[in-house]
């Protein structure tokens, strides 16, 4: 890129605009760069290589399954994949080998065969090159989201990888050139899409209960501080707790903006515009560092750090004007919420903090009025599928919808509910988030990953046709599909 045409490009929209000096000290991290905003800026002049948007992949009879990561995620994935026919877990690996063996335990519980292992720092490159392997399921820590599904695709396998898909734009970009050059899914596992109320309103959205929906909210405010951040046994190496150093924004968005986004069509006849975002100071992770490092010298290296705001607010404005806002605290003392909230001209839905409530007037309709809602606007994979879902479990039974429709689109060479411009659009708040905050609060300009197919893009299939043939392996003599 010449001289000239770079100076040019600093001008554009996308980032806020002109550079920004005198920054308050907190904002250590833009999130984004603006040598990654002058790339992305020549990405969006290129042409779509090829649309993943409604995409049916060649069927696959049996889906052989990597799963990379066996930690809380992972361990789980594992015996919920084992209730589905035509699947096969073929291959296993962690970095600790311990995990592993652990996970080879659960499939002899589930009587099935063993998996071939795989374990150290870079077991995962291994995994993914292996030709006894379809899809790559990657619940591993956040920085390797994208590597292990980007040599997935290359090694030519699905990727199904847990959320956020990406940190940066360039991660971002790189997912979806590389799912349109190789024609392979990347889907990112944002199970809260498949919470029983989140599918409810999604049908009612799509009948049109709610009218236009001209504003949405959710979030991810979820209290993880002294049992899971600063909790030596939780999460491998205290990954997490890293990622809340030097970063301030919305580190976390999918749960709250994966489901309101798919009742808004984003993607498929609206796009993400542009955002603003702030945060509060930290007042409580820094403290409770200082707290643990009094009583325990493993936490002195986690004293005097940069630790992200409590909540961050992000304020999204949508091509169409519609707004959607998404909040994130995992640091202060508050009931568990993902809000989930969607305000249309005729009606409008909230499920946190609970109970469920739907309302189309001035007041919020009878519970026995939701629950008729519910027996007639739960669309199909719930009443399929719910009730073993719920048998099975995780999160509810949300988990296991969303790996059953996975792998039943697999099998049927069905296009899936998610795609890698939703993982891209999602995801992308994580960087774009801080680099507002950073810029006081300026707003920032959200690629379009699709490069302009949102316009004609489909939404969502609701219906189970041409699929639904895929059986679950007995959990209960009462649950039969």
């Amino acid at each position: 890129m010449n001289k000239d045409r770079r100076k040019l490009l600093k001008g554009i929209a996308i980032g806020g605009g002109a550079l920004f000096t005198g920054l308050p000290s907190f904002a250590t991290s833009f999130g984004t760069s603006d040598d990654e905003i002058l790339r992305i800026t020549e990405k969006l002049r290129e042409k779509q290589r090829f649309n993943m948007c409604g995409y049916a992949a060649p069927k696959l009879d049996t889906v052989r399954i990597g799963i990379v990561g066996l930690g809380m995620r992972g361990s789980g994935a594992v015996e919920r994949l084992s209730y589905i026919e035509g699947v096969e877990i073929t291959a296993l690996c962690d970095k600790y080998p311990d995990r592993v063996t652990k996970a080879q335990a659960t499939l002899k519980k589930m009587n099935r065969p063993p998996a071939k292992e795989f374990s150290g720092n870079d077991g995962w490159k291994a995994l993914c090159e292996n030709k006894d392997i379809d899809l790559v399921y990657s619940p591993t820590p956040w920085h390797l989201h994208t590597p292990v599904a980007l040599r997935a695709m290359k090694n030519g396998k699905h990727a199904a990888v847990e959320v956020p898909a990406g940190k940066t734009l360039d991660e971002l970009w790189e997912l979806v050139e590389t799912s349109e050059n190789t024609k392979k899914h990347c889907m990112m596992l944002e199970n809260c899409c498949y919470d029983f109320f989140e599918l409810l309103t999604l049908n009612m959205a799509r009948q049109g209960l709610f009218g236009e929906i001209i504003h949405a909210e959710g979030a991810y405010i979820h209290n993880l501080s002294k049992d899971y951040l600063f909790n030596k046994n939780a999460y491998a190496d205290m990954w997490r707790l890293k990622e809340n150093i030097n970063k301030n924004g919305n580190l976390y968005p999918t749960h709250g903006l994966g489901p309101v986004a798919q009742c808004m069509n984003v993607n498929r006849g609206d796009k993400l515009d542009h955002l603003v975002s702030m945060s509060t100071n930290d007042f409580t992770l820094g403290k409770l560092a200082d707290e643990m490092a009094k009583s325990d010298s493993f936490f002195d290296e986690y004293t005097g750090k940069n630790y992200r705001g409590n909540m961050n607010t992000t304020l999204i404005r949508t091509n169409k004007g519609k707004t959607i806002m998404v909040q994130h605290d995992v640091s202060t003392t508050r009931p568990y919420s993902r809000i989930h909230l969607l305000s249309g001209t005729k009606g409008i839905a909230q499920k946190w903090p609970g109970p469920e409530k739907i309302a189309f007037g001035h007041s919020w309709i009878k519970q026995e009025e939701l629950d008729d809602l519910y027996k007639k606007y739960s669309p199909p994979i719930v009443k399929h599928i719910g009730e073993i879902a719920k048998d099975v479990g995780g999160h509810g039974g949300m988990d296991f919808i969303m790996d059953w429709r996975l792998i039943d689109c697999l099998r049927n060479g069905l296009p899936l509910d998610q795609d890698v411009y939703d993982a891209a659009a999602w995801s992308c708040l994580f960087p774009l988030s801080q680099r507002s905050v950073a810029k006081n609060s300026d707003k920032v300009d959200i690629p379009d990953f699709t490069r302009g197919s949102w316009k004609t893009n489909k939404p969502v299939d609701l219906t189970l046709n041409g699929g639904a043939t895929t059986t679950v392996r007995p959990i209960k003599p009462a649950s039969k599909m």
